[in-house]
């Protein structure tokens, strides 16, 4: 089977080569054997390997969960179960967040309706006035 340069390997994974040399650095895909001359050697599993992480993080994995991940797929004594549970609690984490959000929006939305007067001095805005007191809605 052919090697692939980490050039390459970047390209095919659609990377650049610095989240390759940091993904090895954090353990997520293993160091390559290197050529005589100190090239490394990868696979084409370490493409699959990157597009994997990368859907991950798309999904809001964490490069910590996604370790994990890597780790249950070898594991012999995981099941589809253990996978799931990871999977739920990424969506109760993702709910959580879109709460925090949706009350950023609500209370960005109070102060934007609370400037009537545009042409005010920055000394006269109320939403830095609010900023400023800590008095958020």
């Amino acid at each position: 089977m052919e090697s692939l340069t980490i050039g390459q390997l970047a390209r095919q994974a659609l990377v650049n080569i610095e989240t390759i040399r940091y993904y090895e650095r954090r353990g997520l895909i293993p160091e390559p054997p290197r050529t005589e001359s100190g090239y490394r050697q990868y696979s084409w599993d370490a493409v699959a390997r990157i597009r994997f992480i990368k859907r991950a993080q798309e999904l809001g994995f964490s490069l910590r969960e996604i370790s994990e991940l890597l780790s249950l797929r070898v594991d012999p004594n995981t099941t589809c179960a253990d996978v799931k549970k990871r999977a739920e609690a990424k969506i109760a984490d993702v709910e959580q967040k879109i709460e925090a959000l949706q009350k950023m929006k609500e209370a960005l939305t109070t102060l934007v309706a609370m400037c009537q007067r545009e042409q005010a001095p920055t000394s006269a805005c109320p939403i830095l006035e609010t900023l400023e007191d800590g008095t958020l809605p």
